[in-house]
C-alpha cells in the first residue's frame, strides 16, 4: 500500500510504500534532511514535524497515528534535543498514513536560496526614530527638579523638542543610567514626541530594520537610520509554509482550527522575525535590542495573521480586510525581540487580496508620480497588477497560485542547490541543456549534474523552450507526434517531456515535465494576462509605456521566456523593467522618512481595485488566455523568435 507524503518547506510530495522511513521518503524526493549518525539514533539532526489535522488544499489529513511508534531510544535523543510536540526522528519513523512533514532549518542539508537583496532607493533622511545626546545640570538641594523634568528641559535648550512623554520602561531605567554616566546621555526619540531609550554617554548607534513578509520567503534589511545604507541583509522561507503554500490555505488552517489556528500562524511568524533581528543584527556586531523600530509590508492574509486579527473573511464574498490604515504597535505588545520599547509600523493595504506589500511597491516606483502608463506587476504565489500613472492608478489580484514558484508541479521545487534553474531546447533535435543552482556549467546530457528538481525561472524557460520548439501545442497539449525519445507516456498515460535523465540526477529518477504541469503554468499565467487585458480596458487603453516586474522571483524570469508563454501583453522588451524586491525597497524607504509613510496611506486610498470575479467576461477572457502566447490578441514583437501562425499577427492586419 501506497501513502502520500509532503515535505515543507519545499513543496515535494510523492507516494511511498508502506514502512517507508521519512529519511528514505526524503531521499526518494530529493529533499535532502541531515542524517551525520548514519541513522544510529545518536546525533538528533533530522528531526522533522509533523503537521496535524486536515488539509484540503494538500487533499491529506495528517496525523501522528499515521506513524510508527517511538521506541525508548527515539524518545531518549528527542528529549535530549528538543521539547517541541509532534517532533519525530525522519531515519527511525515509519510511514503508515498520509502526513505532511516541515524540515526545519537545522534539519534542512541545502539552505534555501532566498535572493531578495536590497535594491537602490532615492530617499531623504527622515526617520521617525532619532538620537540626541544631551548633559543635564546635576540635581541638588537648591535644584532637586525630576529627573525626567530635567531631561526634558535640556532637551528643549538644546535641540528644541517640547511636551515629550517617556515610555514607562525607560522611565524605570532612568536614574540609573543618568547618575551612571554622569548626567551625561543619549536619548532615543520616536516621532519628536516619546523618549524610548536613554543610554549612558555619546551613543551613534541608530538602527531599525525593513522586513517584506512574503508568502513564501522573507526579507529583512537592518539599516543605519543616519545614512540610510543596508547594514546586514537576512532572508528565510516564512516558517508558516507548514500550514500551506499559499493565502487561502493558511485561511483555511485558521478556519478549520478556531481555537489555535490563528494563534499558532501568528506565533510562527514571529518566532521567525526575531530569529532573523537576532541574526542579521549580530552580522553588524549588534544586538537585537539596539534596534529602534521595524517597518513591515505583506500581503493583506500576512498583515492580519501578523497582528492576530482573524482572516476568516477575507476568504469569502465581498473580502473585506479589518482595516486599511497603517498600523503602529509597541514591539512587546507583538513579542518581538527588538527594543521593547521600539515602534513596529505596519504599512497599509490596498484591498482584500491587495496588501501592504502593493503599497511598498508603489512608493518604492512611484508610478503615482509618473506621465507614462506603467504596468506593475508583482509575481509571487499570488499577483498583484498596478497600472496606470499620476493621473489614475487601478489594481486588481491574480490567484496564480505557488505552481510559477515551483509548487504544484511534479518535480517542482524552490531555489536550492541542485534546483534547475535555466532551460534551452535545441528546436531540431528537441535535446535540452540546463544548468542547476551551484554550478556553473550547462548539462550535455552524460555528466552527472545532481539535479533534484525545477526551480521557478527553469518552469518559465522550460514551458517557452517546449513551446518554441514544438513539443507543446498553442492550446498546451505536448505534441505526442515529436520525433523525439524524450516526449513519452509516463505513468498513468500522463504525457511528458524527460528534462534530465536519470543518470544526471540526484534522485535516482528522470525529471520530466508532464501535461499537468503545463496546465498549472497555463492557469497562472492565464489569470496574471487576463488581469492586465481587463485592467488596460478598463483604462481605454491598447498598450502602456512600461513594464515594471518586481518581486525576488520576477527579477529571475528570462522576459523573452515570460512573453512566449503570455505571462503579459505584447510589447517592446526594452520596455521591460526588472525593479527587484520593490515591497521590501518601499518597507526601507518607509523606514527612512516619515513622510513616505503618509504618502503611503494616501496612495493606499487613491488606488481603484478592479475585482475581477466581477468582470462579466472574465472566465472567457481567462480562458482565451491559457492558449501559448494567447488565443487571439497578437504578438508582434516575437516575430523571428515564434513561427508567425501562433502569434496571430494576421488576423490583426
Amino acid at each position: 500500500m501506497n501513502h502520500t507524503i509532503i515535505f515543507q518547506p519545499s513543496g515535494r510530495r510523492g507516494l511511498v510504500p508502506e514502512d517507508t522511513t521519512i529519511l528514505d521518503a526524503a531521499r526518494r524526493l530529493g529533499v535532502g534532511i541531515e542524517a551525520v549518525c548514519g541513522e544510529q539514533l545518536v546525533c538528533g539532526k533530522c528531526r522533522v514535524k509533523i503537521m496535524e489535522g486536515s488539509f484540503p488544499k494538500e487533499g491529506i489529513t495528517s496525523s501522528m497515528a499515521h506513524l510508527s511508534g517511538l521506541d525508548e531510544k527515539e524518545i531518549k535523543v528527542l528529549k535530549r534535543k528538543d521539547s517541541d510536540e509532534n517532533l519525530r526522528l525522519a531515519c527511525s519513523t515509519r510511514i503508515k498514513g498520509d502526513v505532511l512533514v516541515f524540515v526545519p532549518e537545522a534539519s534542512r542539508t541545502g539552505k534555501q536560496v532566498v535572493s531578495k537583496a536590497a535594491g537602490k532607493i532615492r530617499v531623504s533622511l527622515k526617520p521617525a526614530v532619532r538620537k540626541f545626546y544631551v548633559e543635564l545640570p546635576h540635581p541638588s538641594l537648591d535644584d532637586p527638579l525630576g529627573d525626567f523634568e530635567r531631561l526634558e528641559q535640556a532637551l528643549e535648550e538644546a535641540h528644541g523638542l517640547k511636551k515629550l512623554r517617556i515610555d514607562f520602561r525607560a522611565l524605570q531605567r532612568l536614574p540609573d543610567v543618568l547618575r551612571r554616566s554622569d548626567w551625561k546621555v543619549t536619548v532615543t526619540v520616536w516621532q519628536k514626541a516619546e523618549i524610548i531609550r536613554v543610554e549612558a554617554g555619546k551613543v551613534e548607534t541608530n538602527i531599525g530594520l525593513a522586513v517584506d513578509i512574503g508568502t513564501t520567503t522573507c526579507a529583512g534589511y537592518l539599516t543605519d537610520l543616519n545614512t540610510g545604507e543596508v547594514i546586514a541583509t537576512e532572508s528565510m522561507m516564512n516558517p508558516q509554509v507548514r500550514y500551506g503554500e499559499d493565502v487561502m490555505s493558511r485561511i483555511t488552517y485558521c478556519m478549520l482550527n478556531e481555537e489555535t489556528g490563528l494563534r499558532e500562524l501568528q506565533q510562527t511568524i514571529i518566532e521567525g522575525l526575531n530569529a532573523m533581528a537576532k541574526q542579521a543584527s549580530h552580522k553588524a556586531g549588534f544586538t537585537p535590542e539596539d534596534i529602534s523600530e521595524m517597518t513591515l509590508v505583506g500581503n493583506t492574509a500576512m498583515h492580519h495573521i501578523l497582528l492576530g486579527i482573524n482572516p476568516e473573511h477575507m476568504g469569502v464574498a465581498p473580502f473585506t480586510p479589518a482595516l486599511h490604515q497603517s498600523v503602529d504597535i509597541k514591539a512587546d505588545r507583538f513579542g518581538i525581540h527588538i527594543l521593547p520599547a521600539g515602534n513596529i509600523h505596519v504599512l497599509p493595504i490596498e484591498a482584500g487580496f491587495v496588501g501592504a506589500d502593493n503599497v511598498g511597491c508603489l512608493i518604492a516606483d512611484v508610478p503615482h508620480k509618473r506621465k507614462e502608463i506603467t504596468l506593475l506587476v508583482d509575481i509571487g504565489t499570488n499577483g498583484e497588477l498596478v497600472l496606470g500613472n499620476r493621473d489614475k492608478l487601478i489594481s486588481c489580484s491574480c490567484a496564480t497560485g505557488p505552481a510559477l514558484e515551483g509548487a504544484q508541479i511534479e518535480f517542482g521545487m524552490r531555489a536550492a542547490p541542485g534546483a534547475i534553474e535555466r532551460v534551452k531546447i535545441d528546436p531540431e533535435t528537441k535535446e535540452p541543456a540546463y544548468k542547476v543552482i551551484g554550478s556553473n556549467r550547462w548539462s550535455d546530457g552524460e555528466a552527472n549534474m545532481q539535479a533534484k528538481g525545477i526551480c521557478g525561472s527553469a518552469i518559465i524557460d522550460v514551458i517557452a523552450e517546449m513551446f518554441r520548439a514544438g513539443i507543446l501545442r498553442k492550446n498546451g497539449q505536448i505534441n505526442m507526434e515529436c520525433d523525439s525519445k524524450r516526449v513519452r507516456k509516463g505513468e498513468k498515460g500522463v504525457a511528458e517531456y524527460v528534462l534530465a535523465w536519470r543518470h544526471e540526477t540526484s534522485i535516482d529518477q528522470d525529471i520530466v515535465v508532464n501535461q499537468k504541469d503545463v496546465r498549472a503554468i497555463q492557469l497562472a499565467k492565464g489569470a496574471l494576462y487576463s488581469g492586465c487585458l481587463i485592467m488596460m480596458r478598463r483604462l481605454g487603453l491598447t498598450q502602456f509605456d512600461r513594464l515594471a516586474v518586481a518581486g525576488a522571483f520576477g527579477s529571475h524570469i528570462d522576459k523573452v521566456a515570460a512573453m512566449i508563454i503570455g505571462m503579459f501583453p505584447d510589447c517592446d522588451l526594452k520596455k521591460v523593467k526588472y525593479i527587484g524586491n520593490a515591497a521590501g525597497d518601499g518597507a526601507r524607504i518607509a523606514l527612512l522618512n516619515v513622510d513616505k509613510r503618509k504618502e503611503a496611506n494616501e496612495i493606499a486610498r487613491k488606488v481603484e481595485y478592479v475585482e475581477l470575479a466581477l468582470e462579466e467576461d472574465f472566465n472567457d477572457r481567462f480562458g482565451e488566455a491559457m492558449q501559448f502566447p494567447h488565443m487571439f490578441d497578437p504578438f508582434p514583437h516575437l516575430a523571428g523568435i515564434l513561427p508567425p501562425e501562433v502569434l496571430n499577427i494576421e488576423q490583426h492586419v
